[in-house]
């Protein structure tokens, strides 16, 4: 769904993180790290965390251990943790995005594949009551 978005709104909305978000949403959608809030929150906050850790005038090798570092910390002590999410300051650094992917990426793609899988999990739910 997210491909077939990315090609018709012209616009980018995958990344490699959420490919394995799609493992914990869709095949453990119970569990504590596939909650709507850790997916989005350990998502937009781990990109946060590469953006700015982009902008210190440190060697590349360092910035992607503070980035993965800092953002594991910030996800336990804000209990947002979605370990998918730990990749995204490694996306961010390797790849030199900027703020708009922020919005135009991370946001939208979570979002999308939260509600994708609460459709998804419903559908499972409807088809099992069915049988």
């Amino acid at each position: 769904m997210l491909g077939w978005l990315n090609i018709s709104w012209h616009t980018v909305l995958i990344m490699a993180p959420f490919g394995a978000s799609c493992v914990l949403l869709f095949s453990l959608p119970a569990s504590p790290l596939a909650r709507p809030n850790n997916v989005l929150g350990g998502h937009l906050l781990t990109a946060t965390v590469g953006l700015l850790v982009q902008s210190l005038p440190l060697p590349l090798e360092l910035q992607l251990a503070l980035g993965v570092g800092l953002a594991i910390t910030l996800m336990h002590r804000m209990a947002l943790i979605h370990p998918p999410a730990g990749a995204n300051p490694l996306l961010v650094l390797m790849t030199g995005q900027e703020w708009p992917f922020l919005w135009q990426t991370v946001l939208p793609g979570a979002l999308l594949l939260i509600l994708l899988s609460h459709g998804f999990q419903r559908l499972r739910l409807w088809q099992l009551k069915a049988i």
